[in-house]
């Protein structure tokens, strides 16, 4: 088993908000650990045009520019996707893909937000009737029966795990391809789940309900759920098992103007806390959690 990694601040994500947390974070001289891709960013292809004091600046120079400074402080760096997130008296424990077990005192969420809808025939009209995006809400009605999960990254593979562990009677996984961690890839080597490595859903079939997933080979798997999972493991899943409160169409975080959920220690910024969707909000309230989440911290330490 890993030895923890313990650090005083852990930030989600690679995007603007992210890294102005992080910098502001190890700028107070506490131990700051990012997360993420930083492709994964929508900043990473845009085109700056309306940033105050920048012009005509692309994204990806930003990013590079923002992760410099970060870690010109202090701050450390992992492209490793996390699979869970659990709070206890010592602090929020994280788990990642490639089996690494962090210890932070105060995390931030700046995962942004990403529409993770295949748009295919019949996934609209069966949402909520075995078409889902959450295997850690919904896994549980699935005990027992065949379910397929779509998706090439994390999310997709430890949903797919997690519905074994469940009692799923069959788990399909659909992917074109996979771009996991090794770790992550021999435990889905090892598990049950049936791959269909290469495939494209083309539809998803039924009428009350779910009744199965039809694919561009012509192949159709029967099933009475499917879950969407694209993408990193996904706001929702890490949110509703850490009891953060979400709005009221359970699409983006709440905070109080800390950027403080109301899970102590715990804060979010940009894009996962709701329009407008602009670099300069997302900056502006990294900054806001970076200070706060270190002043945390440095309190737990005392």
């Amino acid at each position: 088993m890993n030895t923890p990694k313990r650090y005083d601040v852990v930030i989600l994500g690679t995007g603007p908000a992210g890294l102005q947390a992080a910098i502001h974070a190890a700028r107070k001289k506490v131990s700051v650990l990012v997360l993420g891709k930083e492709n994964k960013s929508s900043l990473f292809h845009a085109h700056i045009e309306n940033f105050c004091c920048l012009f005509n600046v692309a994204g990806e120079q930003m990013l590079a520019n923002g992760r410099k400074q970060a870690a010109g402080f202090g701050a450390h760096f992992s492209e490793d996707d996390v699979l869970s997130i659990e709070s206890s008296a010592s602090g929020l424990t994280l788990k990642t893909e490639s089996g690494d077990t962090l210890i932070a005192s105060a995390l931030i969420i700046a995962t942004g937000t990403h529409r993770n809808r295949l748009g295919v025939k019949g996934e609209k009209e069966l949402i909520g009737k075995g078409v889902s995006y959450c295997v850690d809400c919904d896994g549980h009605f699935y005990k027992g029966e065949s379910v397929a999960v779509v998706g090439n990254e994390s999310a997709a593979v430890d949903g797919a795990l997690t519905l074994v562990e469940i009692g799923a009677r069959q788990v399909h996984l659909v992917c074109d391809r996979l771009a996991v961690s090794q770790a992550l890839k021999a435990k889905l080597e090892t598990s049950p789940v049936q791959v269909h490595l290469g495939a494209k859903v083309e539809a998803i079939q039924g009428g009350a309900q779910v009744e199965a997933v039809a694919l561009t080979d012509g192949a159709a798997i029967p099933v009475s759920g499917v879950f969407i999972e694209q993408g990193a493991k996904g706001l929702l899943q890490l949110a509703t098992n850490l009891g953060i409160l979400l709005d009221d169409e359970m699409r983006y975080i709440r905070t109080d103007k800390q950027q403080a959920t109301n899970m102590p220690g715990i804060y979010a910024a940009g894009d996962v806390c709701g329009p407008p969707w602009q670099m300069a909000k997302a900056v502006g309230e990294g900054c806001v959690a970076g200070i706060n989440a270190a002043d945390y911290a440095r309190k737990k330490k005392q």
